[in-house]
């Protein structure tokens, strides 16, 4: 029914085809539960999501109310955003508190983020009062700051402690993490001034203080700091975990690669989105969402293939005395608008890496005014062969020629310019710079070759 492989002792599904997905949609119909609850309990918490993603919207439904099924937290933050959402209309307030108890911070404060305030507020009065506390104040940050993906639940030990009281305290404390890697050394004032591989202290003996065998914090992240500031950051100083400190510089919580990777996978898939100027829609929206999403831009882009034309009207007189224009216009456009496209990509690229800077930005320009150079060049000489041999017309060979190096140089430049002139303005260069882009190499496309063809045929 499913291709499957073995990890520990979970089956991990490879493919759920189409016979399967049928199959348990008939099972959840029949609510033959122990089918139901026997198929998930072989899969691992990410596939179980999977399927439930994969299931109709009613079935999908049906499963969630049958009585004898439980979604559990570890199934619940493995699904898709927008259909955790569609599933929190359909759970109770009391079984969003159970699974939110069972969850570490950061993950609690992902769902509780996406609630409506009345609802938020009714899950949140039937929570712990400690928990309460620490969620609400976690909500109260900006939603694309660390303190929103920073987990709470950390292991933090005195200076002064030697790793025998570590040790005894580590094994007795129920409250701590299930897994940690790193342990915090802090002062009489709860500031971190250092860290401790779990490793390490299981390997020395118990008469060592902890300040003697800890490494010196390399970084802390503010709780302001946003989020993809700290992806690069943990890529620069190859963290596998960072402490969080606020305006005291007081220790509050603590960051895991696990979360930056999320980060990191968010913010692309944020960026590619963008630039195609869908926003952030998800697969899940319905028809009209996604029309309005993707609206705003096409009408943008109409206007500024509207200004394209008008441009070619103002050449209508060229065009009628040498047809074969309109034949080749489209070439130095599309050629202009792919090479500006490339050099947007890799600028936008460079931006969110942090690899563009001011110390670097006029190399990077002059490089891209020499790559449009040669691309020019090169493809100048190609099209040139082709319409000498197609026309058989020297002078509309030059013309293409001469306006394919022009367009291939102007794309680079902007393809470069409009990005970082965007970011300097605090606008995101992924929202917005492809239609600039396009808009100039097509103006400019047209406008050189038409312009040079003017000169040549009606001077």
């Amino acid at each position: 029914m499913n291709l499957v492989k073995t990890v520990g002792n979970k089956k991990v599904n490879l493919e759920f085809n189409k016979d399967f997905i049928n199959l348990f949609s008939d099972k959840i119909k029949s609510t033959d539960i122990a089918f139901i609850n026997q198929t998930l309990k072989d899969l691992h918490p990410s596939d179980t999501a999977n399927l439930i993603e994969n299931l109709a919207k009613d079935t999908r439904e049906k499963l969630i109310e049958i009585e004898g099924f439980n979604i559990g937290p570890e199934i619940f933050i493995e699904i898709n955003e927008s259909i955790q959402s569609e599933v929190l209309q359909l759970l109770s307030d009391d079984s969003i508190a159970n699974i939110i108890k069972r969850l570490e911070s950061d993950n609690s404060i992902k769902i509780l983020e996406n609630l409506e305030s009345s609802k938020k507020n009714s899950i949140l009065d039937k929570l712990p009062p400690k928990d309460r506390f620490l969620l609400e104040e976690g909500l109260s940050f900006p939603e694309d700051s660390a303190a929103r993906i920073m987990q709470r639940e950390f292991t933090a030990v005195p200076s002064d402690w030697t790793v025998g009281q570590t040790i005894d305290y580590l094994r007795e404390n129920k409250d701590l993490p299930k897994e940690f890697l790193e342990i915090f050394i802090v002062d009489n004032d709860f500031q971190p001034i250092g860290t401790v591989p779990s490793s390490r202290v299981l390997r020395t003996p118990r008469d060592h203080k902890m300040n003697s065998i800890m490494r010196k914090v390399p970084v802390l992240v503010p709780v302001n700091m946003d989020k993809e500031e700290v992806g690069h950051t943990f890529e620069n100083y190859n963290l596998v975990s960072a402490g969080v400190v606020n305006k005291n510089n007081k220790l509050v919580g603590m960051i895991t690669a696990d979360d930056i990777v999320t980060v990191v996978q968010e913010e692309a898939e944020e960026d590619v989105l963008r630039l195609a100027g869908v926003g952030d829609e998800e697969i899940t929206d319905s028809v009209f969402i996604k029309t309005k999403r993707r609206f705003s831009w096409l009408l943008l882009n109409l206007f500024t293939a509207l200004l394209a034309t008008w441009v070619i009207s103002i050449f209508g007189a060229t065009i009628e005395q040498m047809v074969a224009l309109a034949f080749l216009m489209p070439i130095v456009a599309s050629m202009g608008g792919n090479a500006g496209m490339q050099t947007l990509a890799v600028t936008i690229r460079a931006i969110a890496t942090k690899e563009l800077s001011s110390g670097n930005f006029n190399n990077i320009v002059m490089k891209e005014f020499l790559i449009g150079i040669l691309n020019g060049i090169i493809f100048a000489i190609i099209t040139a062969v082709i319409v000498q041999l197609w026309f058989e017309n020297l002078n509309l060979t030059l013309i293409i020629s001469i306006s394919m190096i022009l367009n291939m140089i102007v794309a680079g430049l902007f393809g470069i310019m409009v990005p970082v002139s965007l970011k300097r303005f605090n606008i995101d260069p992924a929202l917005a710079s492809s239609v600039f882009v396009t808009t100039i190499t097509d103006v400019i496309g047209f406008l050189s070759f038409l312009g040079i063809g003017s000169y040549f045929f009606l001077s």
